[in-house]
């Protein structure tokens, strides 16, 4: 019922908690299984944060760890209604469990140079007014500037002051003042599944009130690591593929490109102070760690003007 390796990342992250929910885990699939009418088909999957249990009627029974940002996912499924995301058919709040349609395991990630495109034609569906009670990324602007001023003042780190002052400055304009739109808040490549009813759907929406031009620069971002793991693209190269991938990505979800540069530029410098404090899930230390945390310096200072 519980994969292993889902078992230890969720004690890993989640601690003593983490046990106590793997625990009773089994009872709640059952439980939900009895409730929703629902015969299992297939393997015992998962994420990072939940279980994905295949039943019959091409449909998927999702439970996740009892976590803050797992609570809006279903909101966000429900607003959506199928466009550009998998279709919510039941949800139990209480345990952190939805009934979802039924995609398959293939990910935007391993599909190459088209991905850009497909991503943005993706968000351009999922750009919807956001419902009534969703975390507003505005709220995050203060935050973001004390990490920033603070990350860059105790870090030993490359960066330009002006890379600092302009990630500050995009937080101050674009990060105080956001549409009322839902953002998937976790928009990337591994989220992004092949399908039946259409070629692609999303997955695993974190769900927030804000400005797409977020969703774009995650998926930029970590189309920048893959770039650099799977093509073994660095320096100009990889910067002038990255650079294409942003200007197809507008194109095709509508959302402007200098407005995307913008907001790209803010989460490098981000995640550049994120890597060097905590490492990336991928890379905790060493070389690897090192090199990524360069690539990242180099989309920063790349995309500051």
């Amino acid at each position: 019922m519980i994969p292993e390796a889902f078992a230890q990342i969720t004690v890993q992250r989640e601690g003593a908690a983490g046990e106590a929910w793997l625990a009773e885990l089994p009872g709640i699939v059952e439980g939900l299984l009895d409730q929703w009418s629902l015969q299992r088909d297939g393997d015992v999957l998962h994420g990072q944060v939940g279980v994905v249990v295949p039943v019959e009627g091409d449909a998927v029974l999702k439970v996740s760890f009892p976590h803050p940002g797992n609570v809006h996912e279903p909101d966000a499924f429900e607003a959506w209604g199928g466009r550009g995301a998998v279709k919510l058919y039941e949800r139990d709040d209480a345990r952190y469990a939805m009934l979802l349609e039924r995609v398959h395991a293939s990910t935007l990630a391993a599909h190459g140079g088209a991905a850009a495109a497909i991503a943005g034609d993706v968000l351009r569906q999922l750009t919807v007014p956001a419902p009534d009670g969703l975390p507003r990324m505005s709220d995050k602007a203060d935050e973001w500037c004390e990490e920033l001023l603070k990350d860059a003042a105790e870090l030993d780190h490359p960066l330009p002051a002006v890379v600092v002052d302009q990630a500050v400055a995009v937080v101050d304009e674009l990060c105080r003042v956001q549409p009322e739109t839902l953002v998937h808040g976790d928009f990337h490549a591994r989220n992004i599944l092949r399908a039946d009813r259409e070629p692609w759907l999303v997955v695993d929406p974190k769900g927030y009130v804000g400005d797409p031009g977020f969703d774009a620069a995650i998926f930029l971002r970590t189309r920048a690591y893959y770039l650099f793991i799977d093509d073994g693209l660095v320096g100009a190269e990889l910067l002038r593929s990255l650079q294409a991938e942003l200007d197809e990505f507008a194109a095709a979800s509508g959302v402007d490109a200098d407005h995307i540069r913008r907001w790209t530029q803010l989460i490098a410098v981000q995640a550049s102070f994120w890597g060097r404090r905590h490492g990336y899930g991928r890379a905790r230390s060493g070389s690897e760690l090192d090199e990524l945390v360069r690539l990242i310096d180099q989309v920063a200072i790349h995309w500051t003007t």
